[in-house]
């Protein structure tokens, strides 16, 4: 009897171990899972800082141009646009065939601007005829004799605008000659900083060209001679400008 019952406590005992290490299973599941990491040894980044000196240096480089560029304007005034068309067309056939007579190849002649529009007078708007107006432009590779151009243009081709301006065919060599002085002022003034900080300059970084792209010629109106006196058109010199940022280390 004593027996019995003892095997019976013992098999109570144990389905409330069971029962109990159930529940705290079930309660260990149902909190939410938090993990902690140890950071890995050499894991934090520290930003390095790279002493340097940052100077710009500038360079013209002066060039006789070799090219001009001139323009030439017509236009005409009718009462009509079909009418004001038509008569341009007449001028623009003569003002071309005295271009061309003068040795210019059609590669190097160009339609720069074409118009028909109604014009207005006071009191607005009056209509009083339409213009046409068309501007040719042409390269001149002997910028010596320009100036008979456009004295030929004006007086034998019926042009009424002529302008011209003055460029380098290949502006290349110039722009890397005023690069290397570029290069050479930014150095020389990064030298003086240097020597002034009481530090060594080092090796070149980085380089940045500045400069606007090409080199465009400027473009001014003359009023061609009359007569027998020919058009003087003073060519002068051309400056070539560049402009450099280098970035040198501290040795």
């Amino acid at each position: 009897m004593q027996t019995s019952f003892r095997s019976l406590l013992l098999a109570g005992a144990i389905a409330t171990l069971c029962a109990l290490t159930v529940a705290l299973a079930v309660g260990a599941t149902a909190r939410p899972q938090v993990l902690f990491a140890t950071p890995a040894a050499g894991s934090v980044t520290t930003s390095t800082f790279n002493p340097g000196v940052i100077t710009n240096g500038d360079a013209i480089v002066s060039k006789t141009p070799d090219i001009g560029f001139v323009s030439a304007g017509i236009e005409s005034m009718q009462p009509t646009a079909t009418a004001a068309q038509r008569d341009l067309a007449d001028k623009a056939a003569k003002l071309i065939a005295r271009v061309k007579a003068l040795g210019v190849p059609d590669k190097d002649l160009n339609t720069a601007g074409y118009s028909v529009s109604p014009n207005y007078v006071e009191p607005y708007p009056t209509l009083n005829g339409y213009r046409a107006s068309e501007q040719l432009q042409l390269k001149w590779h002997d910028v010596n004799t320009v100036g008979k151009v456009l004295d030929a243009l004006v007086q034998e081709g019926g042009a009424t605008q002529v302008g011209v301006g003055f460029g380098l065919a290949d502006p290349k060599a110039a722009q890397a000659e005023a690069r290397s002085l570029a290069i050479g002022d930014a150095r020389s003034r990064a030298q003086a900083m240097a020597s002034a900080a009481g530090v060594k300059l080092g090796s070149v970084l980085r380089i940045s060209d500045l400069s606007a792209s090409g080199v465009m010629p400027s473009y001014k109106d003359f009023a061609p001679a009359a007569g027998s006196t020919a058009t003087q058109v003073p060519v002068g010199q051309l400056d070539v400008q560049v402009t450099v940022e280098v970035d040198f280390a501290i040795a």
